[in-house]
């Protein structure tokens, strides 16, 4: 069977908008991702677009990667640490709420004025049922390696090597690490950290996403004036979750993958 091609065709307007929606950075998080797929998928461009052939080998070898590492049991001196992160609009209300009151529920007013964005970085070890989340101004490789220090200095410093789980942000890479540090410092940090990368277009593979999903619908899914409010209320968060010890029972496996995803998998004549 001929390997299905991902058919778009653009115009160079359609393509300059897309490129230009991509690359703001001012715009919903799932438009910009819609907008560079149908940028790689561009039949006009000299590559002539995706097609399965590029990408199923890459997507499932990384997959079936963790998958595998999902299906060990846990292992104290290697303990399984998925990442990734986030960002919150911070808001502040216009009227002050009115509280509810016997036979009226509570109201704000529709109106906000928005005060800039704050970063979350989210740690799950879904063997542990444990969770952090740190929260700052900006997502840089600096700030990412200061991230990968806490956690092998602070949350795990007597594991002999960490198992990271993180999806291929371009500052998710070990050199982040040489930028933010002395090379002594950052071949110390990286000698006590494994990474293990999602697929491209995979990021549902990350466990972390699981927690950043119930964290924006037990703290985040109302309206937050400030970065320092934000800390407060995830602190509160984090400590209740981690008190309740509830892990993740990751279900899909690689035996799964390989009959509901066949269809990615290469075919090959007995």
């Amino acid at each position: 069977m001929p390997r299905k091609k991902y058919i778009v065709t653009l115009t160079p307007e359609e393509r300059q908008n897309l490129e230009r929606i991509s690359q703001t950075g001012k715009t919903a998080a799932y438009i910009m991702t819609h907008g560079r797929i149908l940028l790689k998928a561009d039949t006009a461009q000299p590559s002539g677009g995706w097609c399965d052939a590029k990408i199923s080998a890459a997507f499932i070898c990384q997959m079936e990667e963790v998958l595998e590492l999902y299906r060990q049991p846990e292992e104290p001196n290697y303990p399984l640490v998925c990442f990734d992160e986030t960002s919150k609009q911070l808001t502040k209300e216009t009227h002050l709420p009115q509280e509810a009151e016997p036979g009226q529920v509570a109201r704000e007013d529709y109106q906000y004025e928005r005060n800039g964005t704050a970063n979350l970085f989210m740690f799950s070890a879904p063997l542990k049922g444990w969770q952090h989340v740190a929260v700052t101004d900006r997502r840089t490789q600096i700030d990412y390696a200061e991230q990968m220090k806490w956690l092998v200095d602070v949350a795990f410093p007597d594991a002999v090597k960490v198992r990271v789980v993180q999806d291929n942000l371009n500052t998710h890479v070990k050199a982040s690490l040489y930028k933010a540090f002395k090379a002594s410092e950052a071949c110390r940090i990286l000698n006590r950290l494994e990474f293990n990368y999602t697929p491209k277009h995979g990021s549902w593979l990350n466990m972390a996403e699981i927690e950043l999903s119930v964290l924006s619908r037990q703290c985040l899914d109302r309206r937050i004036p400030t970065q320092e409010n934000l800390k407060e209320e995830i602190r509160i968060w984090e400590e209740s979750r981690n008190h309740s010890g509830k892990t993740i029972d990751w279900q899909f496996t690689t035996e799964d993958a390989r009959i509901k995803l066949k269809h990615l998998y290469p075919s090959f004549q007995d």
